[in-house]
């Protein structure tokens, strides 16, 4: 065993990580094989939500953007945070759609799956001459193409589209401040997704899968888009009604519909470009996303600093520099801070420094001290109505 491995940080992998993020982790961190050891838990895919959580888990990092397979409302009850890593994959993920883009509108796959059809054949150059207009298509120059969702991907996709000579029209209601200084001003900002679905000859959609976007592509919107539309779905398969997709491929509503999402809605079926989600997998992607992820994990664990949260709010207060720094993890109600403080002046320990945010229902608090917390000022912390988990982070 490593020498001073009780003290240590410890981490556990569900999914191979990349090398390169893994070598991110100072001395102070040790990978462990029995997660029931690990206060930090690495992970891409495996299902996480029939997981019986270790009591003394601390943070969960997805290497990833999409959190659909960690319990994060679970999570968040036992104080337990969880990151994932927004724009790590971006690049990938914009060159991807790019290419879904040219599969549909030019017939590339049907061209080379005639190539290796007629392989054989010592005239395969003249008879490829003549069945070449079979596989003709249009080009995207001049074309209208509608972005919903403007974050890290979508303004990617958004500005290498105008740079392809595109119509580009852009529709997001909670855009960022930073995804609206990279976007290009010549994007047209759309008012409404209506306006995206009438105006648009192709669309992409770069949203995350909540209750409210569960199905926004389906039969009411298909009908609004324009005859012979090309849709592209490489965010989640959920986030369109894909009967509904089907459905307008037949009535010839919509041309192509590409997706990343193998399902046996869609696989091999007339019209769908499916493809294996292979939107990140990319050597640069994964990398990215490892690193992102260790370093984020890294800094929480450390300095009790939450970025890129997807169940709690940032919040970040730098390197302690004081004797103590105590985080709580509670409800989002009225009257916690009075008690927080209160504990604290009873027992005659000045708080230097505070922050507090809140996400929801949920909230986070970090609190510096002059000295150290005592076990019994932590568990009257812990006694308060509402609170989920008190750590000490210093």
């Amino acid at each position: 065993m490593t020498e001073g491995w009780e003290n240590m940080f410890k981490y556990h992998c569900l999914n191979p990580i990349a090398a390169v993020g893994l070598d991110k982790f100072t001395e102070n961190f040790g990978k462990t094989d029995d997660v029931k050891e690990a206060d930090g838990i690495l992970v891409r895919s495996a299902a996480m939500h029939d997981m019986e959580l270790p009591e003394n888990l601390l943070a969960v990092a997805r290497a990833g953007a999409g959190v659909n397979n960690i319990p994060l409302e679970k999570c968040a009850e036992k104080g337990i945070v969880v990151f994932n890593t927004p724009g790590a994959n971006a690049n990938g993920v914009k060159e991807l759609v790019i290419a879904g883009m040219l599969l549909a509108c030019r017939d590339i796959v049907g061209g080379i799956n005639w190539v290796a059809a007629n392989k054989d054949d010592e005239n395969i150059a003249k008879a490829a001459e003549k069945e070449k207009k079979k596989f003709a298509g249009t080009e995207l120059q001049d074309k209208k193409l509608g972005v919903i969702g403007l974050g890290a991907i979508g303004v990617k996709v958004a500005n290498v589209a105008k740079h392809m000579g595109m119509e580009v029209y852009g529709y997001d209601p909670y855009v960022s401040v930073h995804a609206a200084w990279n976007l290009s001003r010549d994007v047209k900002h759309a008012m409404s997704v209506d306006e995206i679905y009438e105006q648009c000859d192709i669309i992409t959609i770069h949203v995350p899968l909540l209750d409210s976007t569960k199905g926004m592509i389906d039969k009411e919107a298909i009908g609004k888009m324009k005859d012979g539309v090309i849709l592209l779905n490489f965010a989640r398969d959920l986030l369109a009604n894909e009967k509904d997709v089907l459905d307008g491929i037949k009535s010839g509503k919509i041309r192509k519909y590409v997706s990343d999402f193998a399902n046996p809605t869609t696989a091999g079926q007339e019209g769908c470009i499916v493809i294996p989600h292979l939107g990140a997998s990319t050597e640069e992607s994964e990398d990215n996303c490892a690193k992102m992820a260790v370093e984020q994990m890294m800094n929480y664990l450390e300095n009790g600093n939450i970025v890129n949260s997807v169940n709690y709010p940032n919040c970040d207060m730098g390197i302690c520099a004081q004797a103590g720094r105590i985080a709580i993890f509670h409800k989002n109600i009225a009257n916690m801070i009075t008690k927080f403080t209160a504990c604290f002046g009873d027992e005659g320990i000045n708080i230097t420094d505070m922050m507090n945010k809140s996400m929801g229902e949920v909230a986070y608090t970090m609190l510096d001290l002059e000295s150290p917390a005592t076990e019994e000022m932590i568990g009257k912390l812990q006694s308060i109505q509402g609170v989920f988990r008190v750590r000490v982070v210093k």
